[in-house]
């Protein structure tokens, strides 16, 4: 756990933040965010839960699976085909066929969906 004793107190610190006011916030003691920092004990899942909260980062990231605050271990590309219906359907809803760009739009996003499932 002594990944997440290092990020937990990076995060407190990078606030400006001191252990009682953090506590407070958090409804914990001074010595038990003391302890947790120091990896003398393991914070409960609930603390860091509200961490991840508070701090708008990934658990992912305070457990030290990732350097990325966001969490991302990856980039999520799905696939697309010309052949989904179901997308080519959503597609032409999104479009009034009156409109005189109709064709123009409902073609540059086929386009973008095209080359996005290239790079997956």
């Amino acid at each position: 756990m002594k990944e997440v004793a290092e990020r937990i107190k990076l995060l407190r610190e990078s606030v400006n933040l001191s252990q009682a006011k953090l506590a407070a916030l958090a409804n914990a003691t001074q010595s038990s965010i003391n302890r947790y920092e120091n990896d003398q004990s393991a914070p409960p899942l609930p603390l860091i839960v509200w961490y991840a909260d508070y701090f708008d980062v990934s658990l992912d990231y305070i457990f030290g699976r990732t350097g990325k605050p966001e969490g991302r271990l990856y980039d999520y590309k799905p696939k697309f085909s010309e052949e989904n219906q179901q997308l080519r359907q959503f597609i032409e809803m999104c479009f009034d066929p009156k409109s005189p760009m109709n064709d123009k739009l409902k073609q540059a996003l086929m386009e973008m969906v095209s080359k996005g499932g290239d790079n997956a």
